[in-house]
């Protein structure tokens, strides 16, 4: 296991820190300046924002482990996304189930979508797998739109609760953001020690080289099956708190389209990397807010900051620090 480990490839290349405060202890100190976010920022619109950039950092964090991590591209993650929120919004709506309970359940309703589509799927590769979860996304969609009974179809689904405390509902934007910032927390503490487990390990090592994996015992199907459908069911736990903390869903939040720009965003932030998904989910929170005079150029933006960040760093943003220390240590040799 360990020569397979230290061959990095492009989407595997992130270690665990050996010196220096551990990864815990450089979360928590994150975290505790991201709780200050309700007490600087001037209003609520901006509290707002900051819940949907956690709720963005979920979804991408859980790419990032499948596709940065696992070495498998998926474009279905959306539909994952809409497939929690729709599960806990329908079970809220139409049947009273209160959204603590449909918390776990989107999780599950998700990763029971992933295990349907990655059984038969994940024996593909490459381009062929991308095109197979484009595909269920597609499916997802029409589901969304059409089961109008359930879902509310092109309206939307409406009457959602928010989430409560001891009686409390969390029915404005600083009251959510706790729970948004503790949810965010603690996916990002359980990616954190997957890495470091055993488990971890023989994801990277199938995604560096899967023959050299299994020689070494590790099943790499299982492998793959089980990061795909840990990944959705994160997308799941985002999909719930989305729709609890807007108290609404729609099918447009869920296409294809934001399929292709949360896998665009893992490649910004840097894909393989542990703090790579804060900076991709900063940017696609922000940069839609700062376009939305020029609404028919972002795509366009959006792409050419790819290609930047791209050709410039091909490992993203988050890996611009190794990149310049190592200009700096061939400056000096």
């Amino acid at each position: 296991m360990v020569s397979i480990e230290a061959k990095t490839g492009p989407m595997t290349h992130s270690r665990l820190p050996r010196r220096g405060l551990s990864r815990h202890a450089r979360l928590a100190l994150v975290w505790l300046a991201l709780a200050a976010v309700p007490f600087v920022v001037p209003n609520a619109y901006w509290i707002s924002l900051a819940n949907l950039a956690l709720i963005n950092l979920v979804l991408i964090a859980s790419l990032n482990l499948l596709m940065g991590y696992g070495g498998q591209i998926s474009l279905a993650h959306a539909g994952f996304f809409g497939l929690g929120a729709y599960a806990s919004g329908i079970l809220n709506v139409r049947y009273g189930v209160p959204p603590w309970a449909g918390l776990p359940a989107a999780a599950i309703v998700a990763g029971l979508g992933a295990l349907l589509i990655g059984i038969p799927a994940l024996r593909l590769r490459g381009h062929y797998l991308a095109m197979a979860t484009l595909g269920w996304n597609a499916i997802l969609v029409v589901f969304f739109t059409q089961l109008v009974g359930l879902t509310g179809g092109p309206n939307g689904l409406l009457g959602v609760e928010p989430f409560s405390f001891f009686g409390h509902a969390l029915d404005t934007e600083a009251k959510a953001f706790p729970l948004a910032w503790a949810v965010a927390f603690l996916v990002m503490l359980a990616i954190s020690n997957l890495l470091a487990s055993r488990i971890g390990r023989s994801i990277r090592a199938v995604a560096t080289n899967e023959l050299g994996a299994q020689s070494l015992g590790i099943d790499s199907f299982r492998t793959k099956l089980a990061v795909f459908v840990l990944s959705a069911g994160m997308a799941g736990i985002a999909g719930s708190l989305y729709v609890h903390i807007n108290q609404y869903a729609s099918p447009e939040t869920f296409g294809i389209a934001p399929s292709i720009m949360l896998l665009v965003m893992v490649a910004i932030g840097g894909a393989g990397t542990f703090y790579g998904p804060m900076l991709g989910a900063l940017i696609y929170t922000a940069v839609p807010q700062i376009l939305l005079d020029y609404e028919d150029a972002e795509l366009m933006l959006f792409g050419l900051g790819l290609l930047v960040v791209l050709i410039l760093f091909p490992r993203g943003l988050a890996g611009i620090p190794a990149a310049l220390a190592g200009l700096v240590r061939r400056r000096r040799a």
